[in-house]
């Protein structure tokens, strides 16, 4: 299973319209409108968004229900990775904070990022999954995109709003708990049947 980090693992770290003025973007993507700025501008830019992942990963909250999923994935031998257009700096920390480990997380140092689906490809391959046994979970627009453009299936969490984007998910859950709920309900199922 591939995780998404803010807002799906945690509860919504970045105030991201505070974020954007202080960076002066406006309401285009954080990253993309970094690689288009000229070099002087993207450092003072990105030193900027270093600096709110940062704060915001060592104040993070995990979502209700990401522990137990997690457990719940670590006792059915399903292998995960965390995948996310955060810093690498900031995934760590909030692991750290938090107690958590990954088979593999990939951060946007890692090369391209969500809704590229290459960071999804090659997670499916270190984890040795095929995508198309394979789900991806995350709050986001590009988490949703990605996974389409992997052939993966997409659970977008709604925390109950309305999906205000076009890329129509595979599945959509409320929170981590309904979505452990079903992990869980899956396994017992399988279990019930292997006993017959």
């Amino acid at each position: 299973m591939l995780l998404d980090m803010d807002g799906t693992i945690t509860r919504p770290m970045l105030d991201f319209p505070r974020l954007k003025t202080e960076m002066g973007i406006g309401q285009q993507p954080i990253l993309e409108a970094l690689a288009d700025m000229e070099p002087q501008r993207q450092a003072h830019a990105h030193a900027i968004l270093l600096r709110h992942e940062d704060e915001a990963a060592a104040q993070s909250t995990l979502n209700d229900g990401c522990l137990r999923l997690l457990s719940l994935l670590k006792q059915q031998k399903v292998g995960t990775a965390l995948i996310t257009r955060n810093s690498r700096s900031s995934a760590r920390t909030v692991l750290a904070r938090h107690g958590l480990s990954f088979g593999l997380v990939i951060t946007r140092e890692d090369g391209p990022y969500k809704p590229d689906p290459r960071p999804l490809l090659r997670a499916c391959e270190a984890l040795g999954a095929e995508p198309g046994q394979t789900w991806m979970v995350g709050d986001g627009q590009y988490d949703v995109e990605a996974a389409a453009a992997a052939g993966i299936g997409s659970i977008w969490l709604s925390h109950g709003q309305l999906r205000a984007f076009a890329a129509v998910p595979w599945m959509t859950v409320q929170s981590l708990d309904e979505l452990a709920d079903l992990v869980q309900f899956s396994s017992e199922a399988l279990d019930s049947t292997a006993g017959k």
